[in-house]
């Protein structure tokens, strides 16, 4: 049996990281009736982070396809993709880009059905790594509260007034370790 070893530090490099989806995930919460919750999440996210000399210089955008919602119910999923939610014909995709970054926060702008409003994700940076193929990457977890009422929900129903509590949980490849094409070439 072979060992696997995993090399972790705090040392953020500077240069363009590429989300992971493989080891990552955008969910989300909302209270339902003010009595249970329903967890959904998106399976079809992509995204990027410059990292800067200067944190608080760095940027990040993420596109997430709003028809991957998954909140393992297929009729409530297809009732969130209609216009009274998501509207994904119209609107197939929610963005989020970053106008402040900090070691504690990240700070941007988030456009769900053409709108645009400001929000604040607070940030946990878990580390660096190299994996045994020789990929460095990085872990974070973001998380915000969001008010049903403030989001783009044209539908009036149990959930209206409720808060909904997003979550980010991501692994970032640097796009200077050896790409995921050439571990396979090399047959790892």
């Amino acid at each position: 049996m072979s060992s696997t070893t995993t090399t972790t530090n705090t040392n953020l490099t500077t240069g363009t990281w590429a989300v992971d989806p493989a080891h990552s995930g955008v969910g989300f919460t909302v209270r339902h009736l003010g009595m249970s919750k329903v967890r959904g999440r998106f399976n079809d996210f992509d995204g990027t982070v410059e990292i800067a000399d200067d944190l608080t210089t760095s940027s990040v955008e993420v596109a997430v396809q709003l028809a991957s919602v998954d909140t393992n119910n297929a009729d409530r999923d297809g009732h969130l993709q209609v216009a009274d939610f998501f509207d994904v014909e119209s609107h197939p995709q929610m963005t989020f880009r970053s106008t402040e970054v900090t070691e504690e926060a990240l700070v941007g702008e988030i456009t769900i059905k053409g709108i645009t409003r400001p929000i604040r994700f607070d940030l946990e940076f878990h580390g660096v790594s190299v994996d045994h193929y020789g990929m460095t990457r990085a872990g974070f977890s973001a998380r915000s509260g969001v008010r049903t009422s403030e989001s783009t929900s044209t539908h009036r129903s149990a959930w209206t007034g409720s808060s909904s509590a997003t979550r980010w949980t991501s692994s970032w490849r640097s796009s200077s370790s050896p790409s995921h094409e050439h571990r396979h070439r090399c047959g790892h």
